[in-house]
């Protein structure tokens, strides 16, 4: 069953991702007439300028950027992008069937700010599960292989280029929420990326290093890292503790040292990601 679950979460995650991300543009982008960047900016901008529609568009570019996906990055990327090239242009038509006219919200601002949060999820949750969604997403890789430009700059550049094309038929006001929106779902989708998986590291100094580090060991189950370290005035040779727990432990830690020095000193700082033995890997099946 576990095995099972391992192989259908990521296609189930990609659906989900895909599907949060259409109803963001369908809810809150299409109704109020804001504008943003991707595949769906690019699709608004041939739809007001040669009157195609936008689901046409989104499958049609899909399906070309996938292919010269292929052929430029080989058979990797397509199987990570199969599923988010042929499900969202046909989710999108789906999604569009049934919500028709509805209209959550005519204010451009909370719509924006909705828009945002829902795009930037909806790609967080492709991105996580080891996939692309295809599209727009494609230049900026196929430029980073050839050039050695970013990922990141090469999505900011294509997503601005989109926003300038469609000046020509918004006003200034509709450019700036597409801007804001652009780093709503940019900051949503950062946080995507690291959600459930930041934790702390702790740094401790404290000539009481060796009952600390055994506590640590024994009541808080954490792996601890000696380091030789030297006293800045008195030169006195000593080691200092190294630890990574999550934010849970973090009060139990600071107790349990605190009870055992009260001068310790104490350096916490919040890591992105953790990976290894008692995170990523379970203990209990490592052999």
């Amino acid at each position: 069953m576990n095995t099972f679950l391992k192989k259908i979460l990521p296609i189930l995650m990609i659906l989900i991702g895909n599907t949060t991300y259409g109803l963001g543009v369908i809810l809150f982008v299409l109704p109020t007439g804001l504008i943003t960047g991707g595949t769906t900016g690019l699709g608004l901008f041939f739809q007001h300028s040669l009157g195609l529609p936008l689901n046409i568009f989104i499958a049609v570019f899909n399906i070309a950027m996938f292919l010269l996906g292929v052929w430029v990055l080989g058979k990797k990327f397509a199987i990570t992008t199969i599923v988010s090239t042929f499900y969202y242009p046909i989710a999108f038509q789906v999604m569009t069937s049934i919500v028709g006219d509805r209209v959550l919200t005519a204010d451009p601002m909370l719509s924006t700010v909705c828009a945002g949060i829902m795009v930037g999820a909806g790609i967080g949750l492709v991105i996580r599960s080891g996939a692309s969604t295809g599209g727009m997403d494609v230049p900026p890789l196929i430029m980073n292989k050839l050039f050695g430009v970013p990922v990141s700059v090469g999505l900011y550049a294509f997503d601005f280029l989109i926003l300038i094309l469609q000046m020509f038929f918004s006003n200034t006001e509709q450019v700036l929420y597409g801007i804001m929106m652009i780093f709503i779902y940019t900051f949503v989708l950062d946080r995507m990326l690291v959600i459930g998986n930041s934790r702390v590291e702790v740094k401790i100094v404290s000539p009481h290093f060796e009952e600390i580090n055994r506590r640590i060991q024994t009541e808080l189950d954490r792996g601890v890292t000696l380091l030789d370290i030297q006293g800045g005035h008195l030169r006195q040779e000593s080691h200092m503790i190294l630890s990574v727990l999550s934010n849970r432990e973090l009060v139990a830690l600071k107790n349990l040292v605190t009870n055992i020095d009260p001068n310790a000193f104490m350096v916490i700082s919040q890591v992105k990601e953790v990976r290894g033995l008692g995170f990523t890997i379970d203990k209990k099946n490592h052999k």
